[in-house]
């Protein structure tokens, strides 16, 4: 392995650290990530109509997201927390999946990126509306979640190609 892809969050020893970034410069970053959550057409009518027991889902799905995107350190190790100063979530009903796409982009002007941050919201907006509908449908699924863009630091641009 070259120096560029070896494992940073590894020392000498082969032992988790987490990485110094003191001396990396501060700049804008941006991360977007998608999750999609499939299920039955009935129980995306219900998501759509705001039927469900529990209440508007797109809703709690969209404050439970950006919550994840802040506390994303404390539920992934070896993450630093970062002072976020944007989450967008867009949720998008999609018949013909059946289900929903969730995309949510994160901002910060940091010393590391926040593509994390963006993952776990997404992620955990998947989890919420499976949390909000798993009454009606245990058989959803929750899969494709990846990260789509991410601008800024010392790698530039990104785009994920495969999944637009």
């Amino acid at each position: 392995m070259s120096d560029e892809q070896s494992l940073t969050h590894l020392d000498s020893k082969g032992e988790a650290h987490m990485v110094d970034v003191g001396d990396k410069a501060v700049t804008q970053r941006i991360a977007t990530a998608r999750s999609k959550i499939r299920m039955q057409p009935e129980t995306l009518a219900a998501i759509e109509s705001s039927e469900l027991k529990k209440g508007d889902a797109l809703a709690t799905a969209r404050i439970a997201a950006i919550q994840a995107a802040k506390k994303t350190s404390d539920l992934i190790p070896l993450c630093h927390p970062l002072p976020i100063t944007k989450v967008s979530v867009d949720l998008t009903i999609d018949h013909d999946l059946p289900g929903v796409v969730i995309d949510v982009t994160c901002k910060v002007r940091g010393q590391t990126g926040i593509e994390m941050e963006a993952l776990t919201a997404a992620s955990v907006a998947a989890l919420t509306l499976y949390d909000m509908a798993k009454g009606i449908d245990r058989g959803m699924v929750i899969e494709q979640t990846a990260l789509l863009h991410k601008s800024g630091g010392k790698t530039g641009e990104w785009q994920n190609d495969d999944h637009r």
